[in-house]
């Protein structure tokens, strides 16, 4: 399976994956869980995290993390020559109110 650019939407249960976490490390495991997310989805070693995101993730405090956050994953050609990785993914946030009858949804590229 030859990968090639891509992007996709998904939402991530982040309150399945810090459960049973410690308080003070529940926002960073969080985006360390995320970016697991998007190695699994997107298998690329080079996990890039959006500004906005990292925001909501840690807008209520580091105890309390969003149950949910929807994410578009975007799978791109690695511009820099000297890094290992053909390809890396950018993590960005996609504002979400209810997240009822969502489906993992294919982002024509922009």
């Amino acid at each position: 399976a030859r990968k090639t650019v891509a992007t996709r939407e998904y939402t991530v249960n982040l309150h399945k994956r810090i459960h049973g976490i410690g308080f003070k490390k529940r926002a960073p495991r969080a985006i360390n869980e995320i970016k697991k997310f998007a190695k699994k989805m997107m298998g690329t070693e080079d996990i890039r995290i959006g500004v906005r995101l990292n925001e909501f993730v840690w807008s209520k405090g580091v105890r309390n993390v969003p149950n949910r956050v929807r994410v578009r994953l975007a799978r791109k050609t690695n511009e820099d020559e000297d890094s290992q990785h053909k390809f890396y993914t950018l993590v960005t946030f996609v504002p979400c109110t209810n997240f009822r009858r969502l489906q993992n949804e294919n982002v024509d590229s922009v």
